[in-house]
């Protein structure tokens, strides 16, 4: 057995990486109401640079998987850590659209490999009893990610200027691209050895496996679920309840940290269970029904806001199982590859999203986005259960 110590070093320095990647994931979004004054922008200008993100990180993410099972998770990982610094120096030295723009682009390009990055490292360096808990960790780390980014952005434009948190971020980003070269030879993985007469034809042949894209279906329908209490959470409880906007936000802050406390226990479930497309497919169904009761808003302005932040939990849950499900349906030697076509589902579900339901928000059906959210979710369900069939097929 590898040393825990070895196996918790590297869990460390992966889920500091993929914290990162959420913390970009909001490197623009906590401050788009300054972007709006400073430049005269509107909702759909802003609400663009997100669409654009999610656009160039989901087709990137597709990509970099093959890129990974190439030359390796490491190389990859500094570069993308390279241009998240480039994108936070853009926008501290943004005079207009145009430079908030190459921000979200550089951004997204960044974001993009970080799943079959982490996913390669996590599988190879990982003991195969801890990888439970390594996922966790992952997913964990994650939530702190996307916690920590209004925190640090609106915080410090408050103490000097919106500038200046940008400077700062990009200070961030350089030390956490130290610690990930001063730790390169824990991030070291094995690239995928083409043997002689090997065709291009075999580099995409995971593609033909229905269970990769029954994964893919998963991730986009849980994401869509995800980016509407992201987005739209908040406003759809003051404008239900008429609760507080500090109410409503630390409403969506308990989600997110209920969700990471979910991850948490969720790694000792997946290392235990056998058939983990069912903890999945369990834990997105309680977290599908607590979201419809929220929707229906039979508990009030404070009920509706506890049965979310519990249903941050329900889905925090299933993120290791989900996780060691997509590892299950990989086949050998496609790490990379296999992660980066079903991870690139997270990215169009975010940018699907807030087209889909934005129309129901535009037109005041505020429950009924909420309800959507949750009817989205238990079709993930569905989708996590035809990975199950198809990893223990009967007969």
């Amino acid at each position: 057995m590898v040393p825990l110590r070895q196996d918790a070093a590297v869990m460390g320095l992966v889920g500091l990486a993929h914290a990162t990647s959420h913390f970009s994931h909001l490197l623009l979004p906590p401050l788009f109401p300054v972007f709006m004054r400073e430049f005269g922008l509107s909702y759909s200008d802003v609400g663009l640079l997100m669409s654009l993100f999610f656009v160039v990180s989901g087709i990137g993410q597709a990509l970099s998987g093959f890129l990974v099972d190439r030359v390796g998770a490491r190389p990859v990982l500094f570069t993308s850590l390279v241009l998240f610094g480039l994108s936070a120096a853009v926008a501290a030295s943004a005079q207009g659209y145009g430079w908030l723009v190459v921000s979200a682009l550089l951004a997204g390009l960044g974001n993009a490999p970080f799943h079959p990055v982490d996913f390669s490292i996590l599988n190879q360096r990982v003991s195969a009893p801890r990888l439970g808990h390594a996922f966790s960790v992952h997913g964990l780390t994650g939530n702190l990610g996307w916690a920590l980014a209004p925190v640090f952005l609106v915080g410090l434009s408050a103490l000097s200027d919106w500038r200046q948190a940008y400077q700062a971020a990009v200070v961030l980003y350089a030390v956490v691209f130290a610690v990930m070269v001063w730790q390169r030879d824990r991030l070291h993985t094995q690239v995928v050895v083409r043997q002689p007469g090997h065709t291009a034809g075999a580099d995409v042949a995971f593609m033909r496996l229905p269970v990769v894209w029954w994964c893919f279906a998963f991730f986009l329908l849980s994401t869509m679920t995800l980016a509407v209490v992201q987005t739209y959470a908040s406003p759809i409880l003051q404008a239900v309840h008429r609760v507080s906007l500090e109410a409503a936000t630390l409403t969506l802050t308990a989600y997110m940290l209920s969700g990471a406390f979910g991850m948490l226990v969720g790694g000792f479930i997946a290392a235990q269970a056998r058939q983990v497309d069912r903890v999945v497919a369990l834990a997105m169904a309680a977290g599908a029904a607590l979201m419809l009761v929220a929707a229906t808003g039979w508990l009030g302005g404070l009920g509706s806001m506890v049965v979310l932040a519990i249903t941050g939990f329900a889905v925090g849950v299933g993120g290791p199982s989900r996780d060691m499900m997509i590892r299950r349906a990989t086949p050998k030697g496609a790490t990379g590859r296999v992660y980066g076509t079903v991870y690139s589902g997270l990215d169009v579900g975010f940018a699907l999203s807030p087209l889909i339901f934005g129309f129901l928000m535009d037109g005041s059906m505020y429950a009924a986005t909420l309800a959507g959210a949750a009817v989205t979710l238990m079709l993930s369900v569905y989708a996590a259960v035809g990975v199950g069939r198809r990893l223990h097929p009967v007969g």
